[in-house]
């Protein structure tokens, strides 16, 4: 099948993330991919190797309307978080079928989510009225974490490649020094609570190394030395996908913001802090209090993750290992339930089968 992936990069690069995983996941099985992104600068860090079944398109005007005129339209045409794909391509897909063909499948990728309208939503039609896609249907496709939503991106291999993964040698390749002391990964945005757990960790009667990612999480830090007490800060450079599911398998603590690094946070298995993308309209905290039900979080982590998201105020909970044993086990159910479940390819695959 010929799929067509349309992304906008707003910002933070999490959409790029996403559909990037998702291009190359089709990719492996032997399907042929469009990835069109307004923006693929992410992507020469991101995958700097790209993937060979993957063709990446920069989507612009006047290459929409080239792409267009020369090519097939696609059998799947998959809109990223409402993007909306350029009306050239729209007049392309919207043309007659050859006599016996399958019907070709409009889906909208939707933003993850916990809450209760997901299950509602998932699947549902949206016809289309005006443009040029006027009498097509498109469907809302949630990822979720439920049987009742569209899954989330597991690779088959993935908990074996967990499994066999090597930290001291990982640690080693990338240059991090490491004497067993636990290591913590941040990647962020500007938490109001940064400098409560910088302090935290300085002033622990155990040894951390905190593994900052590049971006935001390194520039939301205040200047000063590497070595602040018993904290020790290590600066990463930008990693691609691989190299940073390798990260979230080196720490024993991981801080994680947006949507593709919570999916491989809970793949990878550690207790994990999330800092949600915040809404002006607070509709956020609802977003965070749904995963945390659904995580059956502990109350303390639950504690923790409002403080993180500046939903509350106050002292940081107890951060030494074996306070974290519980959130540990959290994470460790909510993974195992989650591997009960296909995968978000196998019900995009089925769903696409039923509505072609």
């Amino acid at each position: 099948m010929r799929w067509d992936i349309f992304c906008k990069v707003i910002d933070n690069h999490g959409d790029a993330g996403v559909c990037w995983r998702l291009a190359c996941a089709l990719a492996a099985e032997e399907e042929a991919v469009r990835l069109w992104i307004d923006d693929p600068s992410a992507l020469a860090w991101m995958a700097p190797a790209g993937h060979p079944g993957v063709r990446v398109i920069t989507w612009t005007e006047s290459g929409a309307a080239r792409e267009a005129a020369a090519g097939a339209p696609p059998d799947v045409l998959i809109e990223a978080f409402g993007c909306d794909p350029a009306p050239e391509l729209i007049a392309r897909f919207a043309q007659p079928l050859p006599p016996g063909a399958p019907r070709r499948v409009w889906l909208n990728l939707e933003y993850l989510s916990a809450e209760p309208y997901v299950e509602r939503l998932h699947g549902l039609p949206s016809p289309v009225f005006r443009g040029p896609g006027d009498g097509l249907t498109k469907y809302f496709f949630y990822p979720g974490f439920t049987e009742a939503t569209g899954g989330l991106l597991r690779e088959n291999d993935l908990m074996a490649r967990r499994a066999a993964f090597d930290r001291a040698d990982w640690l080693a390749r990338q240059g991090i020094p490491w004497n067993g002391e636990r290591l913590v990964c941040l990647f962020c945005y500007e938490p109001p609570a940064l400098e409560a757990l910088l302090a935290r960790f300085e002033q622990a009667g155990e040894p951390t190394r905190l593994l900052v990612t590049a971006g935001r999480a390194a520039r939301a830090l205040s200047p000063g030395p590497p070595q602040r007490g018993a904290l020790a800060i290590h600066w990463l450079p930008y990693l691609p996908q691989g190299e940073f599911d390798h990260l979230l398998w080196a720490c024993d603590l991981n801080f994680v913001r947006g949507e593709d690094s919570l999916v491989r946070a809970l793949w990878a298995g550690a207790p994990l802090v999330w800092q949600i993308y915040p809404q002006d309209d607070d509709a956020h905290h609802e977003k965070l209090e749904a995963f945390l039900r659904w995580l059956e979080a502990p109350p303390e982590l639950r504690r923790l993750h409002h403080l993180w998201n500046g939903i509350a105020r106050g002292a940081l909970p107890d951060l030494r290992r074996p306070a974290l044993a519980p959130w540990q086990a959290a994470v460790a159910g909510a993974r195992d339930r989650l591997l009960l479940q296909d995968g978000l390819l196998s019900r995009l695959r089925r769903f696409i089968a039923q509505k072609s």
